[in-house]
């Protein structure tokens, strides 16, 4: 039972988390998605589905994250934004709306027993928002500017997602990404 296993586990969880929420995965959906061993998922995440679930976010958050690293590195804050929308734009319409953030979807179950689920959900929401923040910053956009305005870049976008998931329609996307496209250059002039 490898990391290969574990790793495949992680990925499903979030994959799964997204269409079905937490409370709405079980192991058994973890498992059969995954491929993996069915024994091998309490040899893995002894601590249980929060375990799981902790996991899996912080997988979701670090590969969303590196997406946003990549296209920030040009030092276009708008094609980071680009990278951060794009990527929602392809889970929704692939899913046909079905899939939204894992992030979110374990954000909004937490439960007072699991603490450590809303703080791995913080942190990632946090890293999305200093790399956001590093680029608009490096664009010329003051420290407290470019953290608020990171910080505002990640709500509306977890907000039009959930919009275009209710109206079965990526338009509240398209209008919030050109929203803050345009509060993004304005900030990079001021």
């Amino acid at each position: 039972m490898g990391t290969d296993s574990r790793e495949r586990m992680v990925r499903s969880a979030a994959y799964l988390f997204r269409e079905r929420g937490y409370s709405g995965t079980a192991f058994r959906d973890v498992i059969a998605h995954s491929g993996a061993p069915r024994g091998s998922i309490y040899h893995h995440f002894p601590g249980g589905k929060v375990e799981l679930a902790e996991e899996a976010v912080r997988y979701a958050g670090e590969f969303l994250n590196a997406g946003i690293q990549a296209a920030a590195e040009g030092g276009d804050p708008a094609a980071a934004v680009d990278a951060f929308v794009g990527w929602w734009r392809q889970v929704l319409v692939k899913s046909e709306f079905r899939a939204g953030c894992p992030v979110v979807a374990v954000t909004v179950e937490s439960h007072d027993d699991a603490p450590q689920l809303a703080r791995a959900a913080a942190a990632a929401f946090d890293r999305w928002e200093d790399t956001l923040a590093t680029c608009l910053g490096n664009a010329g956009v003051p420290d407290e500017r470019s953290g608020r305005l990171a910080r505002m870049i990640v709500a509306a976008v977890e907000g039009a997602t959930i919009l275009c998931r209710a109206h079965l329609d990526v338009r509240p996307l398209d209008d919030v990404v050109a929203e803050l496209k345009a509060m993004t250059a304005a900030a990079i002039t001021d």
